[in-house]
């Protein structure tokens, strides 16, 4: 067997990567800027890719085999892994000083003005959006794998991962919650929870779900109301929660300021700037806003705008019809990164290339093992 390692999905993929790019580089020329932010997207789509086929390579040397299930569990472990290191750095100094030394001193220094968790390169949104992604990934796991349903330990490995980090997620960044929500939607809506019908394996999984969900809302409400840390963590983590019981508002700090300050748009009458941009991305003080449509806007205008959302419809198509089993995934994945760019411009290109590796050639045809031959 040749190891072929494109797919069409990555060649038509980086086609309109480099297609965003020439708008970037051309909103920066006609703008006389340096900005050079997203003229290079496909290079960075490339460096995204390569490294993704690297692990996913790895992953089916370790295991013989590459699926879903196999990624979503790396994955979360990596999750867990960034949630227990930003609580040892709150809670530990010794820790704290330690991770400092080797890792970008000016973000940490502005975190702690901020008074934020933080990982190991997981902060802010950029890590609320990635632990979105996760918990969406466990959501299909718990609500379309049946051997996981059959299993009570693993319902309860993953319920219990998907509520650590959904909730030390919303501590460190609020964004988590939208992946939050989805997930819960989307696992009420495939376990058909609000038909006469449900199956004894779905009552099954939602005994577990909640019998956990009481195991860490306890644990939880006590160091609450113990530790003064704790609570202010809950607090800012779930503030919109707090604010609805004891105001009767589900409103936020962030999103009062994103409502009030951060929807800025070009002139009305400024038809370059829209068709464009500005050739303006990285520098803040420049664009003044957070968010992501409005920067886009002022990057390479409606058309650069107009292409990168393109980007991700065909990512979203193309994997939809290569992991068929998976096809839902692919849709909501395309609607948290646009539902994203509301706040931010999180590029989310980097989950889609694990999806890609998976499904190149070599991989795919050799290692990929769909859900039904797992359970078999």
């Amino acid at each position: 067997m040749k190891r072929i390692i494109l797919s069409k999905e990555v060649l038509i993929a980086s086609f309109v990567a480099l297609i965003f790019s020439l708008v970037g580089f051309i909103s920066t020329d006609i703008n006389n800027t340096s900005d050079y932010a997203y003229s290079t997207y496909i290079s960075s789509m490339w460096v995204w890719f390569s490294a993704s086929y690297v692990i996913i390579s790895l992953i089916a040397a370790l295991h013989g085999k590459v699926s879903i299930k196999i990624l979503t569990n790396y994955l979360i472990g990596v999750c867990l892994f960034q949630c227990t290191t930003a609580l040892l750095i709150d809670f530990v100094p010794s820790f704290k000083m330690f991770v400092d030394r080797f890792v970008d001193m000016k973000i940490n220094e502005f975190l702690d003005e901020v008074d934020r968790l933080y990982g190991i390169g997981a902060t802010l949104d950029v890590a609320g959006i990635r632990f979105s992604v996760v918990l969406i990934m466990i959501s299909f796991l718990l609500s379309n794998d049946s051997e996981v349903k059959t299993k009570n330990w693993e319902i309860f490995l993953y319920t219990l991962s998907f509520f650590l980090i959904a909730g030390i997620g919303n501590m460190m960044s609020r964004t988590t919650s939208v992946g939050m929500v989805i997930s819960i939607g989307y696992m009420i809506y495939a376990n058909n929870v609000v038909k006469n019908n449900i199956s004894v394996l779905n009552i099954k999984l939602w005994n577990m779900i909640l019998m956990t969900l009481l195991l860490i809302v306890g644990i939880a409400t006590y160091f609450y109301q113990t530790n003064k840390d704790v609570y202010e963590l809950l607090r800012f983590g779930f503030e919109g929660f707090f604010n609805f019981v004891e105001k009767g508002e589900w409103r936020t700090d962030s999103t009062d300021k994103l409502n009030k300050e951060m929807w800025i748009w070009p002139a009305a009458n400024d038809t370059k700037t829209w068709l464009i941009g500005k050739g303006v991305f990285s520098n803040w003080f420049l664009v003044k806003t957070d968010v992501g449509y409005c920067r886009f806007i002022f990057y390479s205008g409606t058309i650069g705008l107009s292409v990168f959302i393109f980007f991700f419809v065909y990512l979203s198509y193309a994997l939809w019809h290569k992991f068929l089993e998976y096809k839902p995934f692919f849709f909501i994945l395309f609607v948290l990164a646009m539902i994203n760019w509301i706040k931010v411009s999180t590029d989310l290109f980097l989950v889609y290339a694990l999806f890609l590796s998976m499904g190149s050639p070599f991989i795919y045809e050799r290692y990929y093992q769909k859900p039904e031959e797992e359970c078999a």
